[in-house]
């Protein structure tokens, strides 16, 4: 796996590539002749989202090439070793592609065969940028197949190089008559799938701002899904955190987008899926820290292993939980069901009112939430009763915290200050709340580390920890709410 970072220039047949010298050591050109195969579904899903599926033969990469969309100029590239067929994608590469065919079959749909003249610039050893002179035939299969023939160059940044090199290296290829090609990638050229249908909002209204938040955050549970079926590092985290965003905005924005009851569900469910294996996560990293900050004649027995080990088994269990649930038709309706969301959503009567003052009132009534959850909370005698209480209170302020992420964008720095405010006291809320979790666990582990005859010291002295740690933000909590209401009254 990689990541791609390149310049892709259109030219015409008689262009002449530049004079690189000056710039680095230059190697070449040679040229290889490449043969790709791309697979797509039959209405070209993957095309759509700027992804690419191809089998290639020759040059120096020969083999299976999936391309991910990750940034502006970037992409991640996965890599497969070449197999003989050409009709079966490798199982690995179309599990990656689940949330773009949603059970769809995937089969060729385009070849391109191309001539290309490489030559790439060093430091030595080193290989900083490669630049790609491609004469290309495409392909487009069908009843009558399609041919299309095109030069293009591309500009791609190596190992060892950095965006500076690429910046003067695309500056001259311009300078020689190459344009920036309006294009993501050959495919797209060849292919030019139909866009993906927006919804139709009037600029200015409060409906235009919330559809496009939506938009962006189903963007990113979708470019997240692939990242979680590898087990990447914080995957999970933020395709959980963009379900959540979203749930949160069609709670927030419930005037503006609305009959979304049963879609806020399904969110729920999915971060829920993706919860077991965060949750584990976190709470391996958290005892791994602490054990590491005793001194090593205070860690005792084997409880590295059962924190460490025994926590990562059932992670990775929850792991292969959450791939069964992304596979699944429900998953799959949902994802439907986040398409139509943002290209046609049931819009209320507040979505056509100008959106700085619909959306202001929506942001400070999402504080008057975080208020009302706290005076309930604190109106309970009961002290177990008001601490279960006091969690609405953390996911109020988590609301009202994404509410004005949400519209920092349109409202400024107005929202910019309540979001920083109502995550002071979800953290606060959290650290108590995380420190109470962690005794329960610990308490659990010490059991079962007692019943196998193990040295249970060590975790007595992490359960003292953390209730220190869940003490102390009891004890200071008072005083950052009395601090956040009086700066929250100054800015709404």
């Amino acid at each position: 796996m990689g990541i791609e970072i390149e310049d892709k220039f259109d030219v015409t047949a008689e262009y002449e590539i530049p004079d690189l010298s000056g710039l680095a050591e230059i190697v070449g050109p040679k040229t290889y002749q490449l043969v790709a195969l791309y697979y797509d579904t039959p209405d070209l899903r993957l095309a759509s989202r700027g992804v690419t599926l191809r089998r290639r033969r020759g040059g120096a990469d020969s083999g299976w090439h999936l391309k991910l969309p990750k940034a502006k100029g970037a992409r991640q590239e996965i890599t497969r070793p070449l197999t003989r067929s050409t009709k079966i994608v490798p199982a690995e590469l179309a599990e990656l592609v689940r949330a773009f065919t949603r059970g769809a079959a995937l089969r060729p749909v385009a070849q391109l065969d191309t001539r290309r003249s490489v030559t790439v610039l060093f430091d030595g050893d080193t290989r900083l940028v490669e630049v790609a002179d491609d004469r290309v035939k495409g392909t487009v299969f069908g009843v009558e197949p399609m041919v299309v023939r095109w030069r293009e160059v591309e500009a791609e940044l190596l190992e060892g190089g950095d965006k500076a090199l690429l910046a003067k290296v695309g500056k001259r290829l311009r300078k020689a008559g190459a344009t920036p090609s309006a294009s993501s990638s050959k495919l797209a050229k060849l292919l030019e799938p139909a866009p993906l249908p927006k919804a139709l909002t009037e600029p200015g209204t409060a409906g235009e701002i919330v559809v496009a938040y939506l938009a962006g955050q189903v963007a990113a549970l979708l470019s997240q899904d692939p990242r979680v079926r590898r087990a990447e590092d914080d995957a999970v985290h933020q395709m959980r955190v963009a379900a959540r965003r979203m749930r949160s905005a069609l709670k927030a924005f419930k005037t503006v987008v609305t009959g979304t009851d049963q879609l806020q569900d399904e969110l729920r469910w999915v971060g829920a899926v993706l919860g077991e294996a965060r949750d584990l996560e976190v709470i391996r990293a958290r005892f791994g820290k602490a054990l590491d900050g005793l001194a090593p004649e205070l860690v005792t027995g084997p409880i590295r292993a059962r924190l460490g080990a025994d926590l990562l088994e059932r992670e990775q269990e929850a792991y292969e939980r959450i791939k069964e649930a992304l596979s699944g038709e429900r998953y799959y309706t949902l994802l439907d069901s986040l398409d139509a969301l943002v290209s046609v959503p049931k819009l209320g009567k507040a979505a056509a009112k100008p959106a700085q003052k619909r959306l202001s009132a929506i942001a400070a009534a999402n504080w008057d939430r975080v208020t009302r959850a706290y005076d309930t909370a604190q109106a309970i005698e009961d002290p177990e009763r008001r601490e279960i209480a006091m969690h609405d209170v953390r996911k109020a302020a988590k609301r009202a915290r994404y509410t004005a992420e949400a519209l920092r964008p349109t409202l400024g720095d107005t929202m910019v200050k309540l979001a920083e405010l109502s995550e002071g006291i979800q953290e606060i809320l959290g650290t108590h709340q995380d420190g109470v979790v962690a005794q329960e666990t610990l308490e659990k582990e010490a059991g079962k580390a007692r019943q196998a005859g193990e040295d249970t010291f060590t975790y007595g002295l992490l359960v003292g920890l953390e209730r220190g740690t869940a003490e102390r933000a009891h004890a200071e909590f008072p005083k950052v709410w009395a601090q956040t209401v009086e700066a929250v009254n100054k800015v709404l």
